[in-house]
């Protein structure tokens, strides 16, 4: 049995394109197995599979062959979710990757588990990250009869959304110039190349356990091909703030509101390996400013705090709704200054919630925190 198993993102042409070269060279396709993020799932049912327009129905039709001698329909798309079960739209982090990651390895661990059938990878599809992914489930449980293969598309071709594979019979098709004006062009002028990228197996070195379920990407391999996870360290004792090897300076009165945010996500007992997509420790305005006491027992503690005396009475120890805003404010421009502004979406007060239920606390999970 060959099983075609193919990463997909926004463009489900390259599964068509795939197959299509598969034939081409003579190879029969028994299944055809997607891994997708929720967008590339509905892109495939949509182009793909739709029972009245999709095109790898229409393809099948056109050359001929049997729908059902190969194995595809909607069971076949896996879409990958995080750890609460829910679908992820795209891979944007570094947590949305590793759930692919994973979806990948299960994907080629359970398909290479028959000695008899055949993997090929297809590496065309979603983003760069998507295909290093599948690559990589590739070269550890890959075996000699199994294949990676890329797509190449003749340019003019490759970027029309209705082109998915060169028609049985020639047709005009139009596409688009550089500068976005149509133009008509013969498909006997479309060439789809299926490229084989050579990869090198580590199958042999891992453990009879290891081949029978698959292996856990932050355990196994994560843990030695990428850096630790950046940590957030605040030292109230110095006013400074620690993230991805930088200390930056912060005033006390915006670092105590900081660091009763960070303390509220320390002392959250939810379960769960991550913090990614929970708010259960967030709090509204109202919650806050219930509890300015334990804001200003920070703020005391601190010993580059200014004396009580010269503090006004719009300050931190006066917090209302309106100077909370401007602290959170304040204390966004100074993290955007000193780690720059794509750590703003893990170390930032965050909202969530639309107003008058919003919420508010830091995203970075609470194991990742120190304060001293």
């Amino acid at each position: 049995m060959n099983i075609l198993l193919a990463a997909a993102g926004l463009s489900p042409q390259v599964i068509t394109e795939t197959l299509y070269g598969l034939h081409q060279q003579g190879k029969a396709v028994d299944a055809i197995h997607v891994v997708a993020t929720r967008q590339g799932k509905e892109r495939v049912y949509a182009c793909l599979l739709s029972p009245t327009d999709g095109k790898y129905l229409q393809y099948l039709s056109e050359y001929e062959i049997d729908s059902g001698t190969i194995e595809f329909g909607f069971d076949n798309v896996h879409v990958v979710k995080d750890e609460h079960g829910r679908e992820i739209e795209d891979i944007v982090s570094e947590d949305d990757n590793g759930c692919f990651l994973s979806m990948c390895l299960e994907l080629a661990c359970r398909f290479t588990r028959r000695p008899d059938d055949s993997v090929f990878f297809s590496i065309a599809g979603g983003r760069k990250t998507m295909s290093a992914c599948l690559m990589l489930a590739a070269q550890l449980y890959g075996r000699p009869q199994d294949r990676v293969y890329h797509v190449l598309v003749s340019p003019e071709f490759e970027n029309n959304r209705d082109f998915f594979y060169p028609p049985a019979e020639h047709t005009q098709i139009e596409l688009k110039d550089r500068q976005g004006n149509p133009y008509i062009r013969d498909s006997r002028y479309a060439r789809v190349s299926l490229v084989p990228v050579p990869f090198v197996s580590i199958r042999d070195r891992l453990a009879g356990q290891d081949l029978e379920k698959p292996m856990d990407p932050a355990a196994l391999m994560l843990s030695v091909v990428r850096e630790d996870r950046p940590g957030l360290a605040i030292d109230l004792a110095r006013s400074v703030i620690v993230y991805k090897h930088r200390e930056m300076d912060m005033m006390p009165a915006r670092l105590a509101l900081y660091t009763f945010f960070a303390m509220g996500k320390k002392r959250c007992t939810k379960t769960g390996s991550s913090c990614r997509g929970c708010t259960e420790c967030y709090l509204n305005i109202e919650e806050i400013l219930n509890r300015r006491t334990e804001i200003a027992d920070i703020y005391h503690g601190m010993p580059c705090r200014k004396p009580a005396g010269s503090l006004s009475d719009s300050g931190i120890l006066c917090l209302d709704a309106e100077n909370f805003n401007s602290y959170k404010a304040k204390i966004r421009r100074d993290l955007e200054k000193g780690f720059g502004p794509y750590s703003l979406p893990e170390i930032a007060i965050e909202s969530a919630g639309a107003r008058p239920d919003t919420r508010y606390g830091l995203n970075i999970d609470r194991d990742r925190i120190t304060i001293q």
